[in-house]
């Protein structure tokens, strides 16, 4: 069998799992069946139940899997004839091992392939045999007392506790709306606004959902069925698109927490690797199907688990030459696209390696990713091939700057039981389960951490280190955005010309080309105009915008060279417009803030912008991006006298979840293989998805660095930055089902423009740091040299609203505030006996001399001796009592924001 007739037949099996549970989905909906069809199907797939003298069917949704892949096969690719390895002909309910029959008898398997289906159902479930025993035989009913139809999906988030409690379903109040995936679509609502026990009214919300999928399925461009790991790939997006909030099991009282689409894309992944473990052993199919009947392979490591992890992100994103300043924004926004770029080209390097389709990558998040692969020799030694062509690449190309690091890990069908057991293999009897999978798991990613590039191995790269020197040319020097690669071409603009490497020039040109196209190209050979110079991992990468023009490049897909579209547009302003464009989407893209047309050549334009760095490119056209420079004038505003007031001034925000690989490890009590997988793509999704939106709609001039994974970087106008972390803490705590034991810590770094962008991110990560060593429990952000809580940050800004209040009723200068610097200095001294001063104690004292005399000059004569004294009661309540005291030295972040905002 050829590689591509692996691909293919792997693609095969990986439909046959994704849409084993079709049938949930459509039953649910209401289908419109043929009374005597749904009792044909029923009987062939349905398990029939006998008590008490009646007789019924449970798991009715696999006689409707059945009938839903009917329904969706004129969309699907050409599925129909004889070739159909490793399934028998389409629609051939005879052959026992059709694809139809594969995906709809997973609850009464009795074939090899319907056992492989089967078994990747279960060990995605983590069930141990006895508990699906029952299951199997259980009627619909869920631990929320609801049915299949009226339940909704729980948050995993709202379960996850690192003491030894456990949650009980009853205490569970947050659900997931019946929508599809969209930026608003992700939080989780009160359980009665989306739960009815109306069955009617809870079947319409599945009816309008599936009609949506039906009329979102037409959208995958016709030319692209011709290659099946193509489409596949959009229809995955799809599929995420449309069951992200459906939930998967409804029977036996288990708690419906995992989506139809997390757990079917586990049982993808993990079918694909199970037949082809068994495929490339010459296995033979009536013994392995006995064997999985009885679970006597299940302690065979079938199943080979790998890692992949892109080192050197931030040293990368952030390497400066010495014209790597002037072009900060252009760069950041080209190296933190690239980056993504890396990730997702190296995963689909090792898939092309193994002949695997998309679906059998679990996880792709923070430059992180977890392909699900066949446990054989095949795919060891195509691993070590594709290692050392990787690692050769990278050492090409970034000269060791970043890399990724690949390690794999051998993992049988009982390591992925929810519960722990003695292992039977005859090796011992330590524990195991999927507990003690994931600690192997953390510990191996460790490991390869430190060993980069296998340069202590016998198989060490060493071509790219060869005549590295003779690359120069000496007319044209060192690159001056990095710093080190050979300059290759130049580039002239604003009347300077500076010399570039052939990864600058593709950063450069990334910057350019993000600002026109949302949509991807990966191929073989270039296609477009726009296509990097330098491949990446051997794949060429294509920028487009209009794909009618190149009437959606059905001869590259005819011809074998397109291999990929992605879709990486931002989400749709409306916050509820499904992330379905017709193909595979990447959350590869941040927000970048443009000029608006009524901001360029409005009359207060030159006024406002006036200052920026005039050296520094730019054109301020509409739509053009802003830069740095521009984006520190962002917090000005205009004043009485129509002088533009305020610092023109820089903050990076920083911050990332905290504790987070406790949460993973030991936070949900009876983890699975497809919750880990449904965690991980949640926790990404608000800040690859969310954030952007949140910038695009309310923080326009927040610029994005990288958000994806559990992390964020955004650099923007100072004043704008704190209001953007106070907001998206408060978002993050619904997101989470406002769960204690889940937040973020952030460090906010304010600066004057100009400063070098590695400099800006160094000051970002100590501020982050301070905000993470914060006792007791993290959960905190640093802002002007103060950390402190979340909830004290909030209350800081009420105290800045009552301070400007004062100043504008009672006319307070700049000057007695300037002079409440001092005070905090002694209160905060005083507030700590190692640092406290007997000077310090009089701090009140010199409060209420100063306000004293300030008001005795604005308030003079002795009829106003009352005023007087009420003022300074009210001055020493608010900033003295509510303010310096209560706050200490953090009270300086209420009275910097504050005098930042009136500086001339």
């Amino acid at each position: 069998m050829t590689h591509d007739d692996r691909l293919a037949a792997s693609c095969r099996v990986a439909l046959a799992g994704l849409l084993h549970d079709v049938g949930k989905f459509a039953e649910r909906a209401g289908l419109m069946i043929d009374p005597e069809a749904l009792e044909t199907h029923l009987q062939l797939y349905a398990r029939r139940q006998e008590q008490g003298g009646r007789h019924w069917y449970s798991h009715r949704h696999a006689a409707y899997t059945a009938l839903a892949i009917d329904q969706l096969e004129p969309h699907l690719p050409g599925l129909v004839g004889q070739d159909m390895t490793p399934f028998a002909a389409w629609k051939d309910r005879d052959a026992d091992d059709s694809l139809i029959n594969a995906a709809a008898c997973h609850h009464k398997p009795t074939t090899f392939m319907q056992w492989i289906i089967a078994t990747a159902d279960r060990v995605a479930s983590g069930f141990e045999r006895e508990t699906f025993d029952r299951y199997n035989d259980s009627e619909e009913q869920t631990s929320t007392k609801l049915n299949h139809i009226t339940s909704r999906q729980l948050t995993l988030f709202e379960q996850i506790c690192l003491d030894e409690t456990d949650t009980k379903p009853e205490t569970l109040t947050k659900r997931y709306p019946l929508r599809p995936l969209a930026p608003l679509t992700l939080f989780p609502v009160p359980a009665k606004e989306v739960e009815t026990n109306q069955v009617g009214q809870a079947q319409a919300d599945y009816r309008r959902l599936w009609d949506g999928f039906l009329e979102a399925l037409t959208a995958i461009p016709t030319s692209h069925r011709a290659r099946l790991d193509l489409w596949l790939d959009h229809f995955e997006t799809l599929w995420l698109t449309f069951t992200h909030a459906i939930p998967s099991a409804t029977a036996f009282g288990v708690r419906p927490e995992v989506s139809l689409y997390d757990h079917s894309k586990a049982v993808a992944a993990l079918a694909v690797a199970l037949w082809r473990y068994h495929h490339e052993r010459g296995d033979d199919p009536e013994a392995v199907a006995q064997a999985q009947h009885d679970r006597r392979d299940w302690d065979e490591s079938k199943l080979l688990l790998i890692q992949g992890d892109l080192f050197g992100i931030q040293e990368f994103i952030f390497a400066s030459g010495g014209e790597t300043n002037r072009r900060a924004a252009k760069l950041l926004r080209g190296r933190s696209f690239y980056v993504g770029l890396l990730t997702e080209c190296a995963a689909m390097r090792v898939l092309d390696a193994l002949a695997l389709p998309a679906t059998s990558q679990i996880i792709n998040a923070a430059g992180k990713f977890l392909i699900v692969a066949p446990n054989t020799a095949e795919t060891l030694e195509a691993l070590k091939r594709v290692r050392r062509d990787i690692d050769a690449w990278c050492l090409e190309h970034s000269h060791g700057q970043f890399g990724v690091g690949l390690a794999w890990m051998a993992a049988s069908c009982n390591d992925f039981l929810t519960s722990t057991h003695p292992s039977h293999n005859g090796r011992g009897t330590g524990v195991r389960g999927f507990d003690a999978l994931m600690k192997r798991l953390f510990a191996q990613l460790e490991q390869a951490k430190a060993q980069r590039f296998g340069l202590c191995g016998e198989s060490a790269p060493t071509a790219a280190f060869t005549g590295f020197l003779d690359r120069f040319d000496n007319t044209r020097g060192v690159c001056q955005i990095d710093g080190r690669s050979p300059a290759v071409t130049h580039l002239t603009e604003a009347g300077r010309t500076i010399q570039l490497g052939r990864l600058a020039k593709d950063q450069i040109d990334l910057g350019n080309w993000l600002t026109r196209h949302e949509r991807l190209l990966v191929s073989r050979s270039p296609i477009v105009r726009d296509t990097l110079a330098i491949d990446l991992f051997g794949y060429r990468i294509g920028f487009t915008g209009d794909e009618e023009a190149s009437g959606r490049f059905g001869p590259e897909v005819w011809c074998d060279n397109l291999l990929r579209v992605w879709d990486f547009s931002l989400p749709d302003e409306d916050g509820t417009c499904p992330l379905w464009n017709g193909y595979a989407r990447r959350a590869i893209n941040a927000y970048i803030p443009r000029f608006l047309g009524d901001e360029v050549g409005h009359p207060w334009f030159e006024d406002k912008y006036g200052r920026a760095d005039p050296e520094e490119p730019f054109d301020a056209g509409p739509g053009e991006p802003k830069t740095f420079n521009h984006l520190a004038c962002e917090d000005q505003r205009l004043d009485g006298r129509g002088r533009w007031v305020g610092i023109r001034a820089l903050t990076t925000l920083k911050g990332d979840v905290d504790n987070l690989g406790a949460i993973f490890q030991r936070g949900l009590k009876a983890p699975t293989f497809a919750k880990m997988a449904a965690l991980s793509r949640q926790m990404n999704a608000f800040f690859a998805l969310y954030l952007p939106w949140l910038c695009r709609t309310r923080y326009k001039n927040a610029y994005t660095v990288f958000a994806g994974g559990d992390d964020f970087f955004l650099i923007g106008p100072w004043k704008t930055q704190m209001d953007l972390a106070r907001e998206l803490r408060a978002a993050f705590r619904c997101y989470v089902a406002e769960n204690p034991g889940i937040h973020f810590s952030a460090g906010l770094s304010t600066t004057k423009p100009g400063l070098p962008v590695r400099h800006l991110a160094e000051l970002g990560e100590q501020a982050l740091e301070a905000a993470k060593t914060h006792r007791p429990a993290k959960d905190s952000v640093t802002g002007f040299g103060q950390t402190v809580p979340w909830t004290t940050f909030d209350e800081l800004d009420q105290a800045r609203t009552e301070l400007e209040g004062l100043v504008t009723e009672i006319g307070l200068s700049t000057g007695y505030l300037y002079g409440l610097l001092e005070l905090i200095d002694k209160a905060e001294r005083f507030q700590n006996p190692k640092t406290a001063r007997p000077e310090d104690a009089i701090w009140h004292s010199q409060f209420a001399y100063r306000t004293y005399r300030m008001l005795e000059q604005r308030l003079r004569g002795r009829d106003l001796e009352p005023e007087r004294r009420r003022l300074m009661q009210r001055l020493a309540q608010v900033i003295a009592q509510q303010g310096i005291e209560r706050f200490g030295g953090a009270y300086r972040l209420a009275l910097f924001t504050h005098l930042y905002q009136t500086r001339d």
